[in-house]
């Protein structure tokens, strides 16, 4: 796989059927115009976005060798579900399963995209999210969602997911506001069983109105799960982490392409190095970041 820029090929919507959901499963499937044996990305976004965002991630990755999905969720504002709707309850779960649903469906997306036929390594399967869609795929990971007596629910992790990368993912729920533990009550993940190896990053400077803690929080599911965790905190970064959604959107609050392009760069050597056992592009990115003298952030593993 090269690290050089190819060209990319992206076709959306892409549709898979998708029965008891109530809306078909929408995605856009990005991919490297050439080559085979291709690495899979399935990008969960965060609330109200869609299959068209995170394009500095997507057709990043997309352009170094990695096929890259991102389905459509029922909370996008491109759908426009109803507050009152009867699925926005479970609009979690529902989540959960597109990504499943996108696994299940790899054969449809094959057969469906002009020039992937026979292309996907189905052995070598990442997860990535922002926000809610971190929490999203920190599930297939093995993260759970504990009840209101504390209990966890079910298992839902993935054993074909090898991987995760995990940008601004919330952390545990008894730091919630009285708001945000009333009207978003799965906000309360357990990292216990987070099992698979993952990269997580946080802005130390994304104070979130969920939450009654301070940018630490996001930082939770690196120190309360097993190892085999790498943890980056970007410098004076919030929500956004530079703009990861999309150039100059107005959700973004602290516009920077050159975090963006760390962010970049570090997500890409450490799927690489996850999927492909024996690479060395995360061991030599973080050697860089280390001996940077002016780092736009700071590297952990454990």
């Amino acid at each position: 796989m090269s690290a050089a820029n190819i060209t990319v090929i992206s076709a959306k919507p892409v549709v898979l059927p998708a029965p008891g959901r109530g809306t078909d499963l929408q995605v856009r499937v990005s991919a490297p115009a050439t080559g085979g044996d291709l690495p899979v990305v399935v990008f969960s976004h965060g609330f109200g976005w869609s299959m068209d965002g995170y394009a500095p991630l997507a057709d990043f990755w997309a352009g170094r060798g990695f096929v890259v999905v991102q389905p459509t969720h029922l909370d996008s504002r491109t759908l426009d579900l109803a507050a009152e709707d009867p699925r926005t309850p479970r609009i979690w779960r529902y989540r959960i399963e597109d990504l499943t649903r996108v696994l299940d469906g790899l054969d449809t997306l094959e057969a469906t995209v002009p020039g992937l036929r026979g292309r996907l390594d189905r052995d070598r399967v990442a997860v990535a999210g922002h926000s809610w869609g971190a929490q999203t795929a920190s599930v297939l990971l093995g993260a759970r969602v504990l009840d209101s007596g504390g209990v966890p629910g079910e298992d839902m992790s993935d054993p074909r997911v090898k991987a995760g990368v995990l940008l601004s993912l919330p952390g545990l729920g008894e730091d919630l506001t009285p708001f945000a533990a009333q009207h978003f009550p799965f906000m309360k993940p357990s990292f216990d069983t987070m099992a698979a190896p993952a990269l997580i990053v946080a802005g130390d400077h994304d104070q979130s109105h969920l939450s009654t803690r301070g940018p630490d929080w996001f930082t939770d599911s690196y120190v309360y799960s097993p190892g085999n965790k790498s943890l980056l905190t970007l410098f004076d970064a919030e929500h956004s982490l530079g703009g990861v959604a999309g150039h100059q959107v107005a959700e973004t609050t602290d516009e920077n392409p050159a975090r963006v392009g760390l962010l970049q760069q570090l997500t890409t050597a450490y799927l690489r190095s996850a999927l492909f056992p024996g690479d060395t592009s995360w061991k030599s990115a973080a050697t860089a970041m280390e001996t940077d003298l002016n780092p736009l952030g700071k590297l952990q593993s454990k």
